[in-house]
């Protein structure tokens, strides 16, 4: 199997997202999750600009222009959805109210340090936003991202090399190749594509990674495009 497109690994990741929770989505890939909710599953989905209830994103049909979560991506609402202000967002996150908050990454080390912000981007500037409230605010925080870089560059290090958004708190990782847990023991490989070693895994990330013993293959459905 070839390495997961964004929508594969929003997909997967959507698949460990208990029954009952609350989740935030962060910006980028991770607002993808929400069009991969298992049916039988009452997951309430959080957007920090004050949506409690996000939907799979809007189509032709049902678009709302009003209606958009933090990325303003046009959105829908589940059943029993409320709206508030940002002020009552931000208490819901400070407050420890979020299950899961599921955050884009540059960097996680192999203690849990999260970096997902970069204030080298060109004509960007910081672009920390919420993720620093997030990310020590919910009971568990998991990262999506490339797991190398565009030049090959390791992503999951022995230290990171950009700013911290926060330290210790990434509990989850999910590559396109792999599906990562953080622990004391280090990084454990809990899924693997069956096209990729564990030596070749080893090459692609600069801090040890251990396979689980009963590491599973990693897999998403082929149509996600």
């Amino acid at each position: 199997m070839k390495p997961l497109n964004r929508n594969q690994i929003a997909w997967r990741a959507a698949q460990d997202i208990p029954d009952g929770n609350v989740v935030n989505l962060g910006l980028g890939m991770p607002v993808l999750v929400s069009n991969y909710i298992p049916s039988d599953r009452d997951v309430f989905l959080q957007s920090e600009n004050g949506i409690l209830g996000v939907g799979p994103e809007a189509n032709e049909l049902n678009i709302n222009p009003n209606l958009v979560d933090a990325g303003s991506r046009k959105v829908t609402l589940r059943g029993g959805a409320s709206l508030f202000d940002s002020a009552n967002s931000f208490a819901m996150i400070r407050g420890g109210h979020i299950d899961i908050t599921i955050l884009g990454a540059f960097e996680v080390s192999i203690s849990g340090d999260l970096a997902n912000w970069d204030s080298k981007i060109p004509d960007k500037g910081p672009l920390v936003g919420g993720a620093m409230d997030l990310a020590v605010g919910a009971k568990s925080t998991w990262t999506m991202m490339q797991h190398n870089t565009k030049d090959g560059s390791p992503r999951l290090l022995n230290y990171c090399n950009l700013p911290l958004t926060a330290p210790k708190c990434v509990n989850r990782i999910y590559t396109d190749i792999a599906v990562v847990d953080v622990t004391n023991q280090g990084f454990i490989a809990i899924e693997l594509l069956e096209s990729i070693t564990a030596e070749e895994l080893n090459a692609r990330t600069e801090a040890e990674i251990s396979l689980a013993s009963d590491c599973k293959p990693l897999q998403a459905p082929a149509d996600l495009i």
